[in-house]
């Protein structure tokens, strides 16, 4: 069945519009996202901004959205911004917009509108706290541009699932006023004894994203330096920000606290798993498992969990989305993958089959909400996030951070309330990949 029409729509042509936002539209696709680059300044005024509008133009036209930039702070009416599917503040600084214009912005946002932030978009509007809730956290301090180390912490977000786990690089290194790790979804870290200067006690978010009042917004510290724009990588790093928040990728971007990891791309967190039946996972150097033969299961034997939040990535390769493969979890501990189906629960990866045994679903139990489950998928090739959530015999799923399933086991033959989780290797045409597994328990109330 045909899960989602973005698979065929998310990437599509459209024209590069030059100039600022004043000219005509005529090239504009209607179906075609739309962005606008605005980089006043009434502070530090960056040299690297001629070469970041350029790169996001770069980035328009082999990505499929139109762009416009502007310093003009004019441009932030109601009618004027519902033109775009997202904002970019590219190193702005100081006051750059009026209370009018503050208004419109807000409401922008408000009505579903997407944020980039990039480098000193942090060090833009401190008396307005809407925009600084919006971007997470303001600039505070910077020490010499130096090299630094960038720990990639979740690499599902289209802004790092391209990246390594760490990533070697050059720039400015901004300090916050706060840590906004309680309030949003951190994608990179710095690691501070890397570098001279970090002033963050060890915990140094870099670029987040989060769902803020309507909206979504995406932010990275990074991009000082005019070689940012050169650097595929960086360029990389922005289209996905760009993606997330014009809403062409989705991602889990709710806060993330107290999980540990399962299994974190290391040969050595594989230990406490066990491959039962037939078959394997292979793991790669970027610390990602893919399946291959099967049907079999590899399984977390080193313990046994009741309440608890097991989330996980997980791509398709193949461009039908018929790669077969799914999550179990309360299930006792077996070297037979039959005794996981039979008495545990499977919460399904493969967009091709019937309701009851597709994406999202406990295998042959409950659909998922399926208008739910499309609008938040993303297409083979691209990463997604289950998050699994377990309490007593009540089973929840959300995908990239929209719960798609609600589902509670009353088969007395079965129990969520203590069991292993796992997951399938379906069989030789069948490539499913999973990286950072990770478990929070137990669950208190309010998580």
């Amino acid at each position: 069945m045909n899960t989602t029409g973005r698979w065929t729509t998310a990437v599509v042509g459209a024209a590069l519009l030059l100039g600022c936002v004043s000219e005509p539209a005529a090239s504009h696709s209607a179906d075609a996202e739309r962005v606008l680059v605005f980089s006043k300044t009434a502070g530090f005024r960056h040299d690297s901004i001629p070469d970041g509008v350029a790169a996001v133009k770069q980035l328009g036209e082999s990505g499929g959205f139109t762009v416009d930039a502007t310093e003009d702070a004019n441009a932030f009416t109601p009618k004027n911004l519902r033109r775009y599917d997202a904002v970019v503040f590219l190193s702005t600084t100081g006051d750059v917009l009026d209370p009018t214009q503050q208004r419109a912005f807000e409401g922008y946002i408000r009505q579903g509108g997407g944020y980039v932030g990039i480098h000193a978009a942090a060090d833009t509007e401190y008396d307005w706290a809407f925009y600084g809730g919006l971007v997470g956290a303001y600039f505070q301090s910077h020490p010499a541009i130096q090299p630094a180390t960038v720990v990639a912490e979740d690499r599902a977000h289209p802004s790092t699932s391209g990246l390594p786990p760490t990533w070697n690089r050059t720039d400015e290194w901004y300090n916050y006023r706060s840590n906004p790790r309680d309030r949003v979804h951190v994608l990179a870290s710095l690691d501070e004894s890397s570098y001279t200067g970090g002033t963050m006690n060890g915990d140094h978010p870099i670029a987040w994203c989060q769902d803020y009042q309507g909206g979504r917004a995406f932010y990275t510290g990074l991009g000082h330096t005019k070689e940012s724009y050169a650097d595929p990588a960086f360029r990389g790093h922005v289209l996905g920000g760009i993606r997330y928040a014009i809403g062409a990728a989705q991602d889990d971007c709710r806060p993330e606290n107290g999980y540990r990891p399962l299994f974190d791309g290391t040969a050595a967190s594989l230990d406490a798993w066990k491959q039962a039946g037939p078959g394997s996972f292979t793991r790669s150097d970027d610390g990602t498992l893919t399946s291959s033969g099967g049907m079999g299961m590899l399984w977390y034997a080193g313990q046994s969990f009741g309440s608890y939040s097991l989330k996980l990535d997980w791509k398709m390769a193949g461009a039908s989305g018929d790669d077969n493969s799914g999550v179990f979890v309360g299930f006792p501990p077996s070297d037979d993958p039959w005794s996981a189906v039979d008495n545990g629960y499977e919460i399904q990866i493969d967009a091709t089959d019937v309701p009851e045994k597709t994406t999202g679903s406990v295998y042959g139990f409950r659909s998922a909400d399926l208008k739910k489950r499309d609008r938040a998928l993303n297409p083979p090739g691209e990463w997604n996030t289950y998050e699994i959530r377990v309490e007593g015999e009540r089973l929840r799923v959300w995908l990239n951070g929209v719960k798609i399933n609600d589902f509670t086991n009353t088969d007395p033959a079965r129990s969520l309330r203590d069991g292993h989780v796992g997951i399938q290797n379906h069989g030789a045409d069948d490539q499913v990949s999973f990286r950072d597994i990770r478990i929070k328990e137990p669950l208190v109330k309010g998580d």
